[in-house]
């Protein structure tokens, strides 16, 4: 890619966000808290779960992200005098100034948490975190772990799809920092695109924080920016190995004579400004040369300026990357570039031109992506900006925190609606596996019970299916929980980008391909055990 790529990245940092306050979040969290504080129960032991209800974009999986960033927001959860004095002024003027000194002395040294690792495929209903604690202080953690986790795991979800998509040659660039919803949207979207299976970003900040490779080119408004030759300075570019600066103008205008010649095209229809431009852009950077080549016509003037200023490069000993298509329909025009590129090779006797790159950026979804690998394109590097980061198919994972026991008592919320009942009590989770090590079933089991074992036979209970009983053998069983957090600290090292990167793509390609079609992919199970559906039931019958 263009200007700054790198096939690998730099060295893999820890997740590095922005700190993330605690008065970033709703306001009735502290009427609850006051509340509870009220009635003398803000000490009481509880225990709530952060799951989603539905896989996103009408697919088979999820991926789990924003792990990191909820533990760095964790590990710093205090009040600032600042924070409470401005509290003061919100809350009702009957709130009693008591409950201010208590919020001046939380923190999380009494909170624990276990969680699935971060880049770990995920189903709806599997609860992804477990938080427990004081009931007033973890009550307070709700709206800002969801806030980390919903958009997180949404844009990665989403990036994995793209991937699919795209196949597995196609290198990705996310480019979307200018449509995001903000500075902290566009960041998270680099971040957790890259995990979710991007290769490239067009982010600097991003890539300076988490080791992402960055990569850019140059802009219609360079291209347009030029008229005339005479703008071009300096004119002069010394050759790569060495030797006495050659006039680039005359050499370029040689090449162009001869590439119209060799294509057929009119030499008159050539935009001298657009020669100008690239011409500028290749003493500057001569050996990341790789313009966007449709500010006016790719076929009578971009695409011969292009081969004019690269053939001169390559005449020089540099080597040019390659061009940016961004208009019209990308995989004819790739072929037809492509056959140009063949072309000059052949004829001028310049292998270089074999090995030059086409890069295609034009408003990509993921249903335009999936059009592409169907049909013939010599695409070797595809930019996705807006449908990637907005996901415009779909604005929100739907991500819930719910009570799920208190005082060493479940809870379960009833609904009218069964589809929003949750499931009571602190829970295992597991991952039963075939004899391959692909994932047949997520179980959830009341965490008194003991572990599936694999060869052995169980009864389960699968969601969304009334009454129904399934047996199955499993060949291997994995714990999904990991303990992360506890007494105020990190209990496990902060994974970074490509770390992350590396565990979603393996855990997708565990998937089986019917769970990770884009279209109608077969629902994956996930299914309580026995004790948890009898528990289910007995509250239901106590409460009817």
């Amino acid at each position: 890619m263009a200007t700054v790529a790198s096939d690998t990245c730099a060295t893999p940092q820890p997740s590095v966000c922005h700190r993330v306050p605690p008065l970033l979040t709703d306001l009735y969290q502290f009427t609850m808290a006051y509340a509870y504080w009220r009635a003398d129960r803000h000490n009481e032991h509880a225990v709530f779960e952060l799951f989603f209800r539905d896989n996103p974009f009408s697919g088979g999986f999820s991926l789990f992200a924003g792990l990191s960033d909820c533990l760095l927001f964790l590990r710093d959860f205090r009040f600032t005098d600042e924070d409470v004095e401005y509290l003061r002024t919100v809350l009702p003027s009957n709130t009693h100034p008591d409950f201010f000194t208590y919020l001046k002395g939380l923190d999380s040294s009494a909170v624990s948490v276990s969680a699935v690792a971060e880049g770990a495929v995920v189903f709806a209903r599997v609860p992804l975190l477990e938080v427990s604690g004081p009931l007033a202080v973890v009550q307070l953690l709700e709206t800002s772990l969801l806030c980390l986790v919903n958009y997180a795991s949404l844009v990665c979800t989403n990036a994995a799809r793209f991937r699919l998509a795209a196949g597995p040659k196609l290198r990705l660039m996310e480019m979307g920092l200018r449509r995001a919803q903000g500075p902290d949207g566009g960041l998270t979207a680099s971040r957790y695109t890259y995990i979710g299976g991007f290769d490239l970003t067009s982010n600097a900040l991003a890539g300076r924080l988490f080791g992402i490779p960055v990569a850019g080119t140059i802009a219609h408004s360079y291209v347009t920016s030029f008229s005339s030759l005479e703008e071009v300075c300096p004119k002069t570019l010394v050759p790569l190995r060495g030797g006495d600066p050659i006039e680039l103008v005359p050499l370029v205008k040689d090449w162009l004579g001869r590439v119209c010649q060799l294509l057929g095209a009119n030499l008159q229809q050539v935009r001298e400004g657009e020669l100008a431009a690239f011409l500028s852009y290749a003493i500057a950077y001569p050996c990341n040369f790789l313009p966007v080549i449709d500010s006016y016509s790719v076929r009578s003037s971009g695409l011969p300026c292009f081969c004019a200023v690269a053939l001169a490069l390559c005449e020089l000993q540099y080597q040019p990357l390659g061009v940016r298509l961004d208009s019209g329909d990308l995989c004819s025009q790739s072929l037809e570039v492509c056959n140009v590129f063949r072309q000059c090779s052949k004829h001028f006797s310049v292998p270089a031109f074999e090995s030059l790159i086409i890069v295609g950026t034009n408003s990509v979804s993921e249903k335009s992506l999936s059009e592409l690998k169907k049909r013939d394109n010599e695409i070797d590097v595809v930019g996705v900006g807006t449908h990637l980061v907005t996901c415009t198919s779909q604005p929100s994972l739907g991500c819930v925190y719910k009570l799920v026991e208190v005082g060493g008592q479940p809870r379960m919320k009833l609904s009218e609606d069964p589809e929003k009942s949750t499931l009571p009590g602190k829970k295992a989770i597991y991952r039963l596996l075939d004899a391959d090590g692909h994932p047949q079933m997520d179980l959830i089991c009341l965490s008194e019970e003991p572990a599936p074992k694999m060869g052995q036979p169980l009864n389960c209970h699968p969601l969304g299916l009334v009454n129904a009983v399934q047996s199955i053998t499993p060949a291997h069983v994995t714990s999904l929980r990991l303990e992360v957090f506890s007494h105020g600290k990190i209990m496990c090292p902060l994974s970074s980008a490509y770390a992350s990167r590396i565990h979603a793509q393996t855990s997708i390609q565990a998937l089986y391909a019917h769970h990770k079609k884009l279209e109608g992919p077969e629902s994956y199970t996930v299914a309580v055990s026995e004790r948890i559906h009898s528990l289910v039931s007995d509250i239901r019958r106590g409460n009817s």
